[in-house]
């Protein structure tokens, strides 16, 4: 026998496996056995009522073999004497661009400017403790990409993309627990993926491809309007049948580089603001509508906010971006001389903190001005001009420039900050002399918003940590929409988040793999 329940449980019942499995054989009539095997497969928790739910859906099989959990396989085949491609980056979208190379029969050779996980530990612990940072290794640059150490959620909207199941399961083939097939959110954890991204480096390797650590490209190599090749930082030469540019939100040199050679590149709308960080307990209370703390059961609580406001007759968009429950806030600048802070959570998120982005997009009209020198960049130079400006005025270190959210609303320079997740530490400042009026005043009103949407989200815990820039890349690097192709260079193939075809690590991972597709159906052209 073999049946598939929706549920609806209290959480106590369904987020306990032992009490899980006495509902469902009561439910069904079923005596406890051996024979009884019962898989959940899917879960999300609903707090939207006084009464948090947990919906629930498993499959009970009495006397009948499962089927094989995960469909993908990782016996990948040799490609050593294959023909070679080359991919920049070594990110979620440069990784599984390999991993779809290999099956695809082609050899992948990966070019990564940063250092692999387990020695970019120690430029992450100078940036925390000696406020020093590498531009060539830091929470953005090295293996795994920003999403390596910066959290490793893996929810995604991006449904059309590609195989959602396919890249999760691949995930779990390289480490990752199988609850993140179960999850509605899921999440790997930052104490996690890095152990995960060593095995796909693994994978890649024992198939007979190449990534290069410490290797930074630095020009491309073009002859009658195809790429056949980069150069990196030694002069070296480097030739492939394509190139996949795969390099992340925050490779400006490569945005640099592909201006300086009259490359057709693009801007794109993107977002800036603040971290706002508040005690984990207050979003549980809030959330789960309780008085104490959410018991043993219940995961700490997350949000999702927008709301729209009218600055000067403009409507502008302001949202929570990459929440990040039972988690810490974290350095994410890229060169010294800037102050950028991201989020992260541990597998377990069980930090006293929970922050999230609050962020108002950015109109073309604001960066009207930075056009005239910097045409395609000019929202680049927006992003810097703020980042530069908070690293001034926090004290000219990874100090992070600070504000209570309260006090924020009301134009109140903050006399005492909170504790902080942020292990930099914070400098209490007018985050009004920083974030330029087009997102300051909408934050404000987004803020108070926010207040009344949710009562106690705008506590005199809450506090406000900047900046957030690096919410998406201001420049695109436009492609052909049916074969992921350069419209004027031949066999580039711009892949990712820096490009601006994604937005996380799944959508990465899935445009990766497509332009790995594409790659391949180039090169039997």
């Amino acid at each position: 026998m073999h049946q598939t329940l929706q549920l609806v449980l209290a959480p106590e019942i369904a987020l306990d496996e032992r009490n899980l499995r006495t509902h469902i054989l009561q439910k069904l009539r079923l005596r406890e056995d051996d024979t009884t095997l019962i898989r959940k497969t899917r879960q999300s928790v609903d707090a939207r009522g006084r009464q948090v739910r947990v919906n629930v859906q498993a499959e009970v099989y009495v006397n009948e073999q499962p089927p094989a959990l995960l469909g993908h396989q990782t016996d990948y085949p040799d490609v050593s004497k294959s023909p070679s491609a080359i991919i920049v980056g070594c990110g979620p979208a440069g990784m599984f661009a390999a991993l779809r190379l290999i099956e695809l029969g082609i050899r992948p050779v990966i070019f990564e400017r940063g250092k692999d996980v387990r020695a970019r530990r120690r430029d992450l612990a100078a940036i925390n403790k000696d406020h020093i940072v590498n531009p060539e290794s830091n929470y953005c640059f090295g293996e795994g990409g920003a999403g390596t150490y910066s959290d490793g959620k893996l929810y995604t909207r991006s449904n059309k993309r590609g195989d959602i199941r396919r890249v999760l399961e691949i995930f779990v083939r390289h480490g990752a627990t199988e609850q993140i097939l179960i999850d509605s959110h899921p999440h790997i954890g930052t104490n996690k993926l890095p152990v995960v991204v060593s095995e796909m480096r693994e994978s890649i390797l024992k198939a007979g491809g190449e990534i290069h650590f410490d290797t930074k490209v630095t020009d491309l190599i073009i002859e009658t309007g195809t790429i056949t090749g980069v150069i990196t930082g030694s002069g070296q030469e480097h030739r492939g049948i394509g190139v996949i540019l795969a390099t992340g939100h925050s490779a400006r040199d490569i945005y640099y580089l592909l201006h300086r050679k009259n490359i057709l590149i693009e801007s794109k709308s993107f977002a800036m603001g603040v971290r706002i960080e508040h005690p984990q307990r207050v979003i549980d209370q809030i959330q789960y509508h309780c008085n104490t703390d959410r018991g043993p059961y219940l995961p700490a609580a997350s949000y999702s906010l927008v709301t729209q406001t009218m600055y000067k007759g403009v409507r502008r968009g302001v949202f929570s971006f990459c929440m990040c429950p039972g988690g810490f806030i974290v350095p994410a600048a890229t060169v010294p001389g800037e102050v950028v802070v991201n989020g992260m959570s541990p597998s377990r998120r069980d930090s006293p903190y929970a922050n999230s982005g609050m962020v108002a997009t950015v109109e073309d009209e604001d960066i009207q001005p930075y056009k005239k020198e910097w045409g395609p960049l000019a929202g680049l130079m927006f992003q810097q001009e703020m980042e530069q400006k908070a690293w001034k005025m926090a004290g000219q270190t990874q100090t992070a420039p600070a504000q209570l959210a309260s006090d924020f609303v009301k134009s109140k320079i903050s006399t005492n900050l909170r504790d902080t997740s942020y292990q930099p530490g914070l400098h209490s400042v007018d985050l009004y002399d920083i974030l330029p009026d087009t997102i300051a005043f909408p934050l404000r009103d987004a803020l108070t918003d926010f207040g009344k949407k949710m009562r106690g989200y705008l506590s005199p815990e809450a506090q406000l940590i900047g900046v957030e820039s690096r919410t998406s890349s201001p420049v695109r690097i436009p492609r052909d929409r049916d074969t992921c192709e350069h419209p004027e260079i031949k066999g580039l193939f711009p892949c990712g988040e820096g490009a601006g075809y994604a937005g996380g690590i799944m959508s990465a991972a899935m445009d990766g793999e497509r332009c790995a597709e594409q790659l391949a159906v180039h090169c039997r052209k």
